[in-house]
């Protein structure tokens, strides 16, 4: 056992009982590379994180630039810092009206977490509807709001005045009334299942929080950023939140979060008492340098383009037996095999050949699809031919 893996063992705390393990020298791109000299295609982008791929240029020279004027100073939203400012104007430049205050943190469950805090401090209620299957995050609150037993029953109590709903069914919008301060969901629930959610039914539940005065929160923690075709996955459902979370590919592979709603709704912020929600990190300029030059990019050369015609080369070649479905939208897509056993043989196999797959939360027979919205068609095709093998061999 070498010392970097000796350490990582004796002094890393442990989140499962056998981590992938792999030791880590580089990234570029769409590549990882190790310390034994082995080169993998990471076809899940760090968890959707890397939609630009693994050091993209334009990232870096932001960082380093950044790094030359000065790190933290001031908790946010005290001191006027260029690199907050830029890319929190840019990115309401693409956005709503109504979505043009920006509350940046440094991680999703963050963002879900004041998102929650807002709803409850703006409407003066305290009961949430979310959804079964859901997930929101690893913190109390988000956890509080995460639709799968498995994950909350070991840190109960949660949150009360919870409420969760089947996704996608119309018949049960009656339990949100005006005592809902928030509805929390996602446009394409990610762990459980990669979902999307139905056109008609999302408009219903627009309708029925404005009926209620209920505030509708999008976690688009994970759909983000083109990951899904468009910017923001909502722009597909002309349907625009009240509060919009984001997270994951927004700071380029630098860690960032943030969530956004309108003046009026941020303002509570502000007294009862001042401060009353702030975070240290939150913002850090040279994340928000890295996100600003990563939102740029991604603007400015048509990567929603690209996971459409990811999805679309997804659709074309996997198929076949013991494949039962390809779910998702551009490149947010599950595979669903016809087993766990089958599952676990094909990301092994694939491991082994160089390729980096995942499971979801929710299900042990769901692959979890991923790209780098740079990668090109001729390693996408190579690597979801490897997949196709290894479900062949593992047949």
């Amino acid at each position: 056992m070498s010392h970097l893996r000796e350490n990582f063992y004796r002094h890393i705390a442990q989140t499962s009982e056998s981590p992938i393990g792999l030791e880590i020298e580089q990234a570029e791109g769409c590549y990882l590379y190790t310390t034994d000299g082995k080169r993998y295609v990471d076809l899940i982008s760090g968890i959707a994180v890397s939609s630009l791929g693994h050091r993209h240029p334009s990232v870096i020279k932001a960082i380093k630039d950044q790094v030359d004027r000065h790190l933290h100073v001031m908790v946010f939203g005290e001191f006027i810092q260029k690199p907050q400012s830029e890319f929190a104007e840019l990115l309401t430049a693409h956005l709503p009206e109504s979505l043009s205050q920006v509350y940046f943190v440094n991680s999703g469950t963050e963002a879900n977490e004041g998102a929650l805090k807002l709803a409850k401090k703006h409407t003066g209620r305290s009961r949430f509807i979310s959804f079964k299957n859901s997930y929101h995050g690893d913190t109390h609150g988000s956890l509080s709001v995460t639709g799968r037993d498995i994950y909350r029953d070991p840190y109960k109590p949660l949150l009360p005045g919870v409420e969760f709903l089947e996704f996608n069914e119309p018949n049960q919008l009656g339990s949100i009334t005006d005592q809902t301060a928030a509805v929390i969901m996602e446009p394409v629930q990610g762990e459980g299942g990669v979902i999307p959610a139905d056109v008609d039914w999302l408009k219903s539940l627009r309708r029925r929080c404005n009926e209620t005065g209920t505030l509708l929160i999008f976690d688009e923690i994970q759909t983000g950023f083109f990951r899904t075709g468009t910017l923001f996955a909502f722009e597909q459902y002309d349907v625009i939140p009240d509060i919009l979370c984001l997270a994951k590919a927004m700071g380029g592979g630098m860690p960032m979060g943030a969530f956004v709603s309108s003046p009026e709704i941020m303002k509570v912020f502000k007294y009862n008492p001042p401060l009353n929600h702030v975070t240290t990190f939150g913002g850090h300029p040279v994340s928000c340098a890295a996100a600003c030059a990563n939102l740029k990019t991604l603007l400015a050369e048509g990567f929603g383009r690209n996971a459409v015609k990811i999805e679309k080369v997804a659709r074309e070649m996997l198929h076949g037996k013991g494949i039962v479905e390809l779910r998702g939208r551009g490149a947010m897509l599950g595979l669903q095999l016809e087993s766990n056993r089958l599952t676990e043989k094909v990301v092994e196999k694939s491991f082994h050949q160089g390729l980096i797959l995942g499971w979801t939360l929710h299900s042990d027979t769901l692959i979890r699809i991923a790209p780098p919205l740079v990668i090109d068609s001729k390693l996408l095709r190579e690597s979801f031919q490897i997949i196709l093998d290894s479900v062949e061999s593992a047949l």
